[in-house]
């Protein structure tokens, strides 16, 4: 049986359908992405399936004892308790036995009680380690980790957490939940790549469902092997984002062509009536019509939807110079505080190139196209921009915008020479319709004011495009029409982005800003090369690790410690194997011994004290073996 499942159910505000007819199921381990343009209704249709909010028609069923889970695009998850307490909600049922198993090693210390009290206690320590009570606290660790919290924000109270924080903690805590199906409204909106990446190899290991709403296209593309669309309509197909792509560009010509077919056909039959109605073949044009109004009023087709699309031209004006970037010896940051953010290598960056900036929130990637546009002075060192070049602007606040103002003053400020009627003209292109150019710029969502921005850009024919975050708030199609233009763009492009098929599509370089050794790390190639090659560096790694250790003792010839140094390292890593190796023998003894626990109730009390006193410091000896694995060779 499904885990849930939809039929014929709608949702109207008033007389406004927002949708109907859907109908629906969610398989046992399904992985299924829910896309579509802004406001058709996906993220109401979540809330229906979770039980927040009634359908207006049709009915939900769900699977008997159904535990579900809900991340909403903002989390208004309760600022009560720390970070770390926030997660152990999930382990309510582990928590309790926990407290029953410290009950009853008080009542084993009673001869009157001890019998009884003794058989509970086996039953409840089998559960108790069956569901994971001696590594609950890691999984805890390992998820905020993931997810990109550090060690000192798990005792941070929970209401000196932003927005996107407690949006994390929430998912966070739904993942440690383990429930049978999750529903993830944008769960990627708050995560840095690091973070997208750790959730996409979670996801593809999990055993629960996931129906997720997102328009990060290389996590659908990671994680999903389904795609359903709303049109308001739900359409199905099979395969990851890319598949539903090719399959959605297969099915919208197929149905062209049947419908013009049919035109074609329809066009035929009724020249033919036209024809003959009058004439000597009035009886077969008689016929023809009875067959040919049948036909139309059971199987007429309809014009396949085609969504309405962004209409965008970002073309330079002039050619810019082969040279187009250059620096030398350059440090990015702010004077006044002491420091550089980051230093960078020697770049150079040639007309046609598109170098793709990527870094953690914060690691300076905005304050370095700042310094391009001469808004924030270098730290140190020099930069050169090329001849001829008209610089375009994309801010990731659009910043550029005027609140005061309205679309058509906003669009009329950077192209004057504009006429009205042509102002709404070129508005209507960016989605702009009737009422709408009068809109006050303040009262725009993020994607409205995410095409204003655009649409601003392309009035002024840059041939180096600053482009923070372009695909931010912007739904699917608008996405795929951003990313055709820019792939067709005749200029030079600086991207920051977090949307990684973007950058995919169009990098020719990847500069990654690296906080930890305050550096800028530069690789000529697209995202996917940079992948594989930080894949290949990981690699020797993890072989150098898993190696004989004989072959591990073997010196290097290298500048780095001497070969006294590195026998001293080698020896304290081999003891502190041999240490781990040792008390996991010992753990696993203590838990046979734990099954088959006897009638002693001391000796039991004393073997889960042992084991939770092992775990911990096999715990400490783990992180030992990585800092030493990580040293220097």
């Amino acid at each position: 049986m499904p885990l849930v499942t939809a039929i014929d159910v709608g949702k109207s505000y008033g007389p406004v359908d927002l949708f109907s007819h859907i109908s629906l199921s969610v398989p046992h381990r399904a992985r299924i992405g829910l896309v579509g343009p802004n406001g058709v209704g996906k993220t109401t249709l979540l809330r229906i399936l979770i039980g927040l909010e009634e359908p207006s028609s049709g009915e939900v069923q769900k699977a008997r004892s159904l535990r579900m889970g809900y991340l909403p695009q903002e989390a208004g998850i309760e600022a009560r308790g720390t970070l770390w307490e926030q997660c152990l909600e999930a382990f309510e049922d582990l928590l309790a036995l926990q407290r029953e198993m410290a009950r009853l090693e008080g009542e084993m210390s009673d001869p009157q009680q001890a019998e009884a009290a003794l058989e509970a206690y086996g039953h409840i320590q089998a559960r108790f380690d069956h569901l994971g009570g001696y590594t609950y606290e890691q999984r805890i660790r390992q998820t905020l980790t993931g997810l990109g919290f550090s060690e000192a924000d798990e005792r941070r109270p929970m209401q000196q957490l932003s927005g996107g924080q407690r949006t994390r903690a929430l998912l966070a805590r739904l993942l440690l939940a383990n429930p049978d199906l999750l529903l993830l409204d944008e769960p990627t909106n708050h995560l840095d790549i690091a973070a997208i990446e750790w959730l996409e190899a979670y996801l593809h290991d999990w055993y629960g469902a996931v129906l997720l709403v997102s328009h990060d296209r290389y996590f659908l593309d990671q994680v999903v092997s389904a795609i359903w669309e709303m049109t308001p309509a739900l359409e199905l197909y099979r395969g990851n984002y890319s598949a539903y792509i090719q399959q959605r560009a297969e099915r919208y010509q197929r149905r062209l062509e049947e419908y013009q077919a049919q035109q074609e056909f329809v066009d035929k039959e009724e020249d033919y009536i036209r024809r003959n109605i009058a004439g000597q073949n009035t009886r077969q044009a008689q016929g023809r019509r009875k067959r040919l109004e049948r036909m139309l009023e059971e199987a007429r087709l309809t014009p396949p939807h085609d969504s309405r699309r962004l209409h965008l031209n970002l073309q330079p004006v002039m050619r810019s110079g082969d040279l187009v970037l250059r620096t030398t010896g350059l440090q990015v940051g702010y004077v006044d505080e002491g420091r550089p953010l980051f230093f960078a290598p020697d770049l150079t960056l040639v007309r046609g190139e598109c170098a793709a900036i990527l870094g953690p929130n914060g690691a300076g990637k905005t304050t370095f196209l700042k310094t391009l546009l001469d808004q924030v002075p270098p730290y140190r060192g020099e930069l050169t921009l090329g001849a001829s070049l008209k610089i375009g602007y994309f801010a990731q606040a659009h910043e550029g915008l005027h609140s005061e103002m309205n679309l058509m003053q906003e669009i009329q400020g950077v192209a004057p020479n504009l006429r009205p009627a042509e102002t709404r003209d070129y508005l209507a292109k960016f989605l702009f319709t009737g009422d709408d150019v009068f809109k006050e710029v303040s009262v725009l969502s993020g994607g409205e004011r995410g095409r204003l921005a655009l649409a601003c850009l392309a009035l002024q024919g840059a041939n180096l495009l600053l482009l923070d975050e372009p695909t931010n708030h912007l739904d699917l199609p608008a996405q795929e029409v951003l990313q055709a233009i820019l792939a067709d763009y005749k200029g030079t492009i600086l991207l920051i982005s977090h949307d990684r098929y973007l950058i995919d599509a169009l990098a020719t370089q990847i500069w990654e800003v690296i906080p930890a050794e305050n550096a800028l790390r530069v690789f000529s190639g697209t995202y996917s090369e940079y992948k594989e090659f930080k894949a290949a560096q990981v690699a020797p790694a993890a072989l150098h690790r898993a190696r004989p250790k004989a072959e591990i003792s073997r010196p290097r010839q290298s500048s780095g410690p001497s070969k006294m140094e590195l026998r001293r390292r080698q020896q304290h890593l081999e003891a502190v194997e041999g240490e781990i190796s040792r008390m996991e023998t010992q753990l696993a003894a203590i838990t046979r011994q734990l099954e088959n626990p006897g009638n002693d109730s001391l000796r039991i009390q004393r073997l889960g004290q042992e084991y939770s006193r092992l775990q911990q410091d096999l715990e400490k000896k783990m992180d030992e073996w990585t800092a030493l694995s990580k040293e220097p060779t």
